[in-house]
């Protein structure tokens, strides 16, 4: 009730997934030189890779987490509760539990309680997992074998 994510889900291209898997795109990687490689050959945009907040699950699997938004106060506050969130939603799908793959998720906006206890991990996780299960079914999210 306090806190409020305006997530967005968006499919990856099936050879940036092989890509990640075959560890060419990686979380350890410099932000710049990944930026570079999404910009070159997947056509992201230079400036929304930079802003990459991990992969999942496991920090190496072929979802991610981007911030898209513009001028969002506390966002460094929640960044390792939403990443804990999405590693809660990536390894434990909507659809039958099963891990997720091939998903760009993007923060739009975020909507936060000014008092900072109200910020903690207990009210960030939760609803980023939700948020994020929650844009993945309208996304029309299908199984793969």
């Amino acid at each position: 009730k306090h806190n409020r994510l305006f997530m967005k889900a968006v499919p990856l291209d099936d050879e940036l997934c092989k890509d990640i898997d075959a560890g060419k795109c990686a979380a350890r990687d410099d932000p710049k030189t990944r930026a570079r490689f999404l910009a070159d050959n997947y056509d992201w945009d230079v400036s929304t890779a930079r802003k990459i907040w991990c992969f999942g699950p496991e920090t190496t699997g072929p979802n991610v987490v981007v911030d898209a938004s513009k001028g969002v106060q506390y966002m460094n506050e929640i960044k390792d509760s939403v990443v804990a969130g999405f590693q809660w939603a990536s390894k434990e799908g909507p659809l039958c539990d099963e891990n997720m793959r091939g998903v760009r998720f993007e923060i739009h906006d975020v909507t936060l309680h000014a008092d900072a206890i109200h910020r903690g991990g207990g009210q960030i996780i939760p609803p980023a997992r939700r948020c994020m299960s929650a844009s993945l079914l309208t996304g029309e999210p299908r199984l793969s074998e």
